[in-house]
């Protein structure tokens, strides 16, 4: 009897199910803590491992998109903290964590936050080397940023007075750690670069740990340097030490010392290359000296009395004279005989007009007579051709008793069969013309009608 009121059993897939949705709608919003073991990634850019502690472990699955927000990949052994989806993969019945989000345990966070502000900072290009600017190579005035009490002060203020003594100090005091350390970091910063009274600026503090240098890697300090009008030198920490000032300042020292020495020019080293430019220059001067006195020597061997130089002057300019006559002399000589040579020639080579101008006479006689017989002959022509013609002339004809019939559109008619009843027509005749009309429908034997 008990058999029959059992409950139902269930399936696998259904007690899955279940225990999937209890774990989601009972866990969720947890962070978890462990150490990265078995860690995988496959080729699609997912991450696969088992998050553990000392007594226990977990699976998780980190998805592309997810993994992608990471400040750095995954590696084995990292402890970090997970938030996400708690759940249970069905098809195997494995507990499994789908992650959404990881941090670093400890001081994992800072760096965590280091890489993330770097990279943010990085693709906005505020580290980019052609947003630098070179040092001035010498200043007149060395800001420095820093605490009064810190012993990175003491080193660079001593650097300076050993390597340039000469190039007055301005300090803008900061405490350089500790709570809102960042803001008067920045503060200080911005005040050194409003006022303008330096021409270098130096951000330093000696090294810590990364909590004590943690003020250099605050966004608002790095802001603060990239906006600084000042050329700006970070020495904070150690060689081994890097902040986010020393990539956003126009150059990095490894340390305060260093920092003093690249804004600072080297008192012995100067002093070393003015004396030898004193000696270099008091060489060429030396030298110029030297070939100015030869040149003057030079120059007062050449130098002659006005009398002497007028003299032969004058004795040039009289040979000048003579020569210049016995040259125009010998020119006209010989332009004289070229033109008499010429003119015999010319005398030889002039041809005989005599003959040509008789026969031009006679040709102009014999054209005269010539044209005077064309002309006769051309007028009888005329005169024979005017009778012929008027003796066809038409108005000839029409003195013979002749006269033009023509129609209304004159044109002549040429036959009586053309001619209509009632047709007005149109005659001419050798003293007149009149206008008629036909008043028979058939043609007479006798078209005129002298009657």
């Amino acid at each position: 009897m008990s058999e029959l009121f059992a409950p139902a059993a269930v399936s696998v897939s259904e007690l899955n199910a279940l225990a999937k949705n209890l774990l989601e709608q009972n866990l969720f919003g947890l962070w978890v803590a462990g150490e990265v073991s078995n860690l995988t990634r496959a080729a699609s850019g997912h991450y696969y491992f088992s998050l553990k502690d000392q007594r226990a472990q977990v699976r998780c699955a980190l998805f592309k998109g997810a993994a992608a927000k990471l400040a750095a990949p995954l590696k084995e052994g990292d402890h970090i903290e997970l938030s996400g989806k708690i759940s249970i993969y069905e098809a195997r019945g494995e507990f499994q964590i789908t992650v959404s989000e990881v941090r670093l345990k400890g001081l994992g966070r800072l760096y965590e936050a280091y890489e993330k502000l770097k990279a943010q900072l990085q693709a906005e290009g505020v580290f980019a080397a052609e947003r630098k600017r070179p040092l001035p190579a010498h200043p007149r005035v060395i800001g420095i940023v820093t605490s009064t009490a810190a012993a990175a002060l003491r080193d660079v203020v001593s650097t300076l007075k050993r390597r340039a003594p000469e190039i007055p100090v301005i300090v803008y005091p900061a405490p350089v750690q500790g709570a809102g350390s960042e803001m008067q970091i920045a503060q200080a910063v911005q005040t050194a670069s409003e006022r303008a009274e330096a021409d270098v600026l130096i951000v330093c503090r000696g090294g810590g740990s990364i909590e004590d240098l943690w003020a250099f890697n605050e966004e608002v300090v790095v802001r603060a340097i990239e906006a600084c009008t000042i050329p700006v030198v970070s020495g904070v920490g150690h060689e081994t030490d890097f902040t986010l000032a020393d990539f956003v300042a126009d150059m990095r020292a490894p340390t305060p010392t260093a920092a003093a020495e690249l804004v600072s020019p080297n008192r012995a080293e100067s002093l070393q290359k003015l004396r030898q430019l004193e000696t270099q220059l008091k060489n060429v001067l030396q030298q110029r000296y030297y070939d100015a006195s030869q040149r003057f020597d030079w120059l007062t061997r050449q130098l002659r009395h006005p009398q002497q130089k007028l003299d032969e002057q004058k004795l040039s300019v009289a040979a000048v004279q003579q020569s210049l006559r016995f040259a125009m002399q010998n020119h006209h000589r010989f332009n004289s005989q070229q033109l008499a040579q010429q003119r015999q020639k010319l005398a030889h080579l002039r041809p005989g007009v005599t003959h040509a101008a008789n026969e031009l006479a006679a040709f102009q006689t014999a054209l005269k007579q010539g044209w005077q017989a064309l002309f006769t002959q051309r007028c009888r022509q005329l005169e024979k051709q005017a009778a012929l013609l008027e003796a066809v002339s038409p108005q000839q004809i029409l003195e013979r008793g002749f006269s033009v019939v023509k129609n209304s559109r004159g044109q002549v008619v040429r036959s009586a069969h053309l001619l209509k009843q009632g047709q007005k027509l149109h005659i001419v005749f050798a003293d007149g013309e009149t206008d008629v009309r036909v008043t028979r429908e058939q043609a007479q034997p006798d078209l005129f009608d002298y009657s």
